[in-house]
């Protein structure tokens, strides 16, 4: 069974065995990591168990070597995923040079705009009759995109809950961000959407509420 990568503590030479792989996409074998990490056969190898347990390196295509081809391991997807990546300091330079020449209104338009366009490239539609199958199908999405959601019932209500706010320093300083939440939820259900709690103004969660159909059907 393949542990996800969150959950694996990366040791100092299983931090440096990926960082040769992520430096040499082309895979490397294991005699050339052992020189560059300057540790046994016997490590490296048991190593490279760990991390492809994990899903973090895989096997790469062996390199003609006019001789029998030895094992050559390159960096998987989630492995890449591993190193910082500074997101949110960029979207926030983004953000904020958009304020300065679009103004706030465009900028909440095109955030609008990002949203429901992102909930139209999903392949299966959301039930837009049931509210409590929907609340269901949404936490699921919005969980797949880092939100760690969930489909709850709050005063009898079916409504999502969101543990990760995936721009929470970003929605921080600029709370028009949240209008990307809003579009997405409410162009995958067709139906409009409360913003119930938010963690950026003091809530426990960020939790969302399903409202009526936006074509003007009933529930």
């Amino acid at each position: 069974m393949r542990l996800p990568a969150s959950a694996l503590q990366l040791g100092t030479t299983q931090q440096a065995l990926l960082r040769q792989l992520l430096w040499h996409p082309e895979g490397l074998g294991v005699e050339q990591l052992c020189e560059k990490l300057r540790v046994s056969h016997n490590a490296v190898r048991q190593h490279l168990t760990a991390l492809g347990s994990a899903n973090l390196i895989e096997r790469a295509p062996p390199r003609p070597t006019g001789g029998r081809p030895g094992a050559i391991f390159a960096i998987t997807e989630a492995g890449r995923e591993m190193f910082p990546r500074n997101y949110g300091h960029i979207a926030s330079g983004l953000i904020e040079k958009m304020y300065a020449t679009l103004g706030r209104e465009q900028v909440m338009a095109m955030l609008r705009a990002l949203g429901t366009q992102l909930a139209n490239d999903q392949p299966e539609p959301v039930d837009q009759d049931d509210t409590e199958l929907a609340s269901k199908q949404l936490a699921a999405r919005l969980t797949a995109l880092g939100y760690e959601a969930a489909a709850i019932k709050h005063e009898g209500e079916p409504q999502i809950e969101a543990h990760n706010c995936v721009f929470h320093s970003l929605a921080a300083r600029h709370p028009e961000v949240c209008h990307f939440d809003l579009a997405f939820l409410s162009a995958s259900s067709g139906r409009e959407v409360r913003h119930a709690e938010c963690m950026v103004r003091g809530g426990r969660v960020c939790r969302f509420a399903l409202g009526a159909r936006t074509d003007g059907k009933p529930k």
